[in-house]
């Protein structure tokens, strides 16, 4: 037997929590297209530090971080730090694409200068006029 009575958890859901959804749902997927603090104009980002905490997390430190523009591509040597303090010198270079009065680094991939390891960076850099910024976090 299906309850309808006011009292019954499905009307209760019914005229609480999807009202409640119907509002909250268009924020949450306008915050999950894209339209985030990525958008931000460039020349707003916070400058990049030469020295960091690794986009990977977990206690890793990034240092001797200094990327430039070369041709079509942005590059930097640098040097990852683990938590107990062992080092590690790797590069990454990223596609380098002319806007926004700058030089924008994006699509990153490093790589161990002893070529034991390598992978990609979410990390993204935006260069003009000699300043380093890096986008925004993601929440």
């Amino acid at each position: 037997m299906i309850l309808t009575s006011p009292a019954h958890p499905r009307s209760v859901v019914r005229r609480t929590v999807l009202p409640l959804l119907a509002a909250i749902l268009p924020a949450l997927a306008s915050a999950g297209s894209g339209a985030s603090a990525q958008q931000a104009a460039p020349g707003a980002w916070p400058e990049l530090p030469t020295t960091f905490e690794s986009t990977g997390g977990g206690g890793w430190m990034i240092t001797e971080y200094r990327p430039v523009v070369d041709g079509n591509v942005c590059r930097t040597d640098f040097v990852a730090v683990s938590p107990d303090g062992v080092r590690f010198a790797n590069r990454v270079e990223w596609s380098a694409e002319p806007g926004d009065g700058g030089m924008h680094c994006r699509r990153g991939v490093w790589r161990a200068k002893d070529g034991s390891a390598q992978g990609t960076t979410p990390l993204e850099v935006f260069i003009a006029d000699g300043v380093v910024r890096r986008a925004p976090e993601r929440p």
